[in-house]
């Protein structure tokens, strides 16, 4: 009898062995794959047992979480979210994160190990923590300023604080709701299909993440190429330039809008937009400096992140001087988003220093105390302080006296260029409205904020379409409530 009880112990304890070996398999080895598997619903069941933590403008928060007494409790909420999506995104059970949802998911969803106030136990008990808050730089009454001059046409405007990179506004028009896609209910498939099939592309982030030519808002960095390179030693000086110009090696002969152009010196031809000045100027500093120059700006630079990813603005270096004289007039394969435009008056407001754009000022938990400090990154110097004060006397000028003058604000000093954009086939599409501009208040010592407003659909007949006259306003109100005009 008891050597069967033996044998009974031994397989016994066998058998607890292999228990412990394959609980040891599963929780052990394989439990990174058994978390990821589609079937595990514990991990996302998890994630919203807690409320997710708040987006901040101007300290006070733009989103919510609401109970819905579902498996998956919390709920994201947007207080108006149409204005804010393109800062926010959208966060949803059923389609995941966007934007800074996406970028500050850790720190938002409280899974982000510095809320954890004991790691290591944290990982052992896996509870779910209070996520903590994301305070943004946006100014709320600029934001507000772009999305009432917007009014619903298609475009964008990105507005930057020269002396720091802080974004101040950051609007794309049309938006959308982001509380239709929070939660998991048919009603958010619905919304899902026809936000992505709207023709007008409501989801889609102009602002950073849409790329247009540039039109004449270029000739800011084509201007300063030349300014720097020496080609241009004297803005009042009388230029070789023809009117029209023949592009070099074609019969293509390049025009103006208006008379005046030939031989037009760089302050004239700059305040009144003259294409055959400054397509000339561009093939005269060669593809080197130009391309130099639009690179130090942050053209082709596919690294921007605000923390979000930006479309990287093109400038294309491989290009025949017919091809250059395009590209130095924001035409030919020239791209920039509206964030990279508002990065080139930046740079002219801050006397040739550029600061990286970024859009989070800091984290913080729950109850405010901070977890991660500002975002903010050393500049650079993309052109010489002579050429950068030479800058902001061209762009003065265009508002005291040439196509930006809508842009003016009592008691400030405003510098802006104005740009129309041709696109489509043989230029047949409605041009692209464009203005970038910065400004600061007599009594500051320096300029306060750099804006750049792109309007798709201008509501004016082609003729009549212009960045002075459709854009320029838009920016005109953005720099006004920074200003406190």
């Amino acid at each position: 009898m008891g050597k069967y009880i033996r044998h009974a112990c031994v397989f016994c304890a066998l058998l607890l062995a292999a228990l412990l070996a394959n609980a040891t398999r599963v929780q052990v080895v394989q439990s990174e794959e058994y978390n990821g598997s589609p079937a595990n619903r514990r991990a996302a069941i998890a994630r919203y047992q807690v409320p997710r933590g708040n987006i901040l403008v101007g300290g006070e928060p733009v989103t919510g979480s609401v109970d819905t007494g579902e498996q998956l409790r919390y709920e994201r909420t947007y207080g108006n979210g149409p204005l804010y999506a393109p800062v926010t995104g959208f966060s949803s059970q059923k389609y995941g994160t966007t934007y800074l949802e996406h970028a500050a998911d850790g720190v938002l969803s409280g899974t982000d190990p510095m809320l954890a106030p004991l790691p290591l136990w944290n990982d052992v008990a896996r509870a779910p923590h209070r996520g903590g808050d994301v305070v943004t730089t946006l100014n709320r009454q600029a934001q507000e300023a772009a999305y009432r001059g917007l009014a619903g046409r298609k475009g964008a405007v990105a507005a930057i604080e020269p002396a720091t990179g802080r974004v101040l506004a950051l609007v794309s028009s049309p938006s959308y709701d982001p509380s239709e896609l929070s939660g998991n209910s048919e009603a958010v498939t619905s919304a899902w299909a026809r936000l992505n099939q709207d023709p007008e592309k409501p989801m889609l982030n102009r602002a950073v993440r849409q790329t247009y030519p540039p039109g004449s808002t270029f000739k800011v960095v084509t201007a300063a190429a030349a300014l720097d390179a020496g080609v241009v030693t004297d803005l009042d000086g009388r230029t070789d330039s023809p009117d029209p110009y023949r592009l070099p090696g074609t019969t293509t002969l390049l025009t103006n809008e208006g008379d005046g152009c030939r031989d037009a010196s760089v302050r004239d031809a700059f305040e009144w937009s003259c294409n055959t000045v400054f397509a000339k100027l561009g093939v005269d500093v060669g593809v080197r400096d130009m391309a130099a120059t639009a690179q130090a700006f942050g053209f082709n630079d596919t690294g921007v992140r605000i923390p979000f990813a930006v479309a990287p603005s093109t400038f294309d270096t491989r290009v025949d001087r017919a091809q250059l004289a395009l590209s130095s007039i924001g035409q030919y394969n020239t791209r920039a988003t509206p964030l990279q435009m508002a990065m080139v008056a930046a740079a002219v407001a801050d006397g040739g220093r550029l600061r990286p754009p970024y859009l989070v000022e800091r984290t913080t938990r729950h109850g405010g105390e901070p977890l991660s400090g500002s975002a903010a990154r050393p500049g650079r110097q993309v052109m010489r302080p002579s050429t950068a004060a030479l800058m902001k006397e061209l762009m003065a000028g265009v508002v005291e006296d040439g196509t930006g003058t809508n842009a003016a604000i009592p008691g400030a000093l405003v510098g802006g260029k104005t740009g129309t954009a041709q696109h489509g086939v043989g230029n047949a599409g409605v041009p692209y409205a464009w203005f970038v501009s910065w400004a600061q208040a007599e009594d500051a010592p320096e300029p306060q904020v750099a804006v750049a407003v792109v309007v798709e659909d201008a509501s004016a007949d082609r003729g009549e379409i212009s960045g002075g006259g459709d854009a320029a306003p838009i920016a005109r109100e953005v720099m006004r409530a920074v200003l406190g005009r």
